[in-house]
């Protein structure tokens, strides 16, 4: 069993930056020795999660509202009272989501779905630099 770690930097705008990653992480499964294994990704941050969603204009309209209702901006978070950066709804929306996601491989191809997509989603309101490691393990 081999394992590779690797990392792919973002430069995000904040407030549901949405990036497509699955090109990003099937070029750097690709360029690993291994055939088949997974490839676990993590954003080491409190305000941003990492998810598969069909990447369309629609669906990511669809999910932005929906964590929208769920934890609104202009709701009231202790968080907010405490360290004043307004941004306690970025930390509810990441913690829904997850932080992590593993997705195998076989063949050197990850095996998304026909319309199965990565995405890495920025929920903090301020840019950012961003960095989302990536664990491959396999064979």
């Amino acid at each position: 069993m081999n394992i590779f770690t690797e990392y792919i930097n973002i430069q995000t705008k904040g407030n549901f930056d949405v990036h497509e990653i699955s090109m990003q992480i099937q070029e750097i499964i690709t360029n690993t020795e291994l055939q088949t294994g997974q490839v676990t990704m993590f954003c080491s941050s409190s305000t941003s999660s990492v998810t598969t969603i069909e990447y369309e204009a629609g669906c990511l309209d669809d999910l932005s509202r929906l964590l929208n209702e769920i934890a609104p901006e202009d709701r009231h978070y202790a968080h907010n009272a405490r360290w004043g950066d307004g941004n306690g709804h970025s930390h509810l929306r990441a913690a829904l989501l997850g932080p992590s996601l593993t997705v195998p491989f076989i063949d050197k191809k990850l095996t998304l779905g026909t319309w199965q997509q990565i995405i890495y989603i920025d929920f903090d309101n301020k840019p950012r630099n961003r960095s989302i490691l990536l664990q491959i393990i396999g064979e």
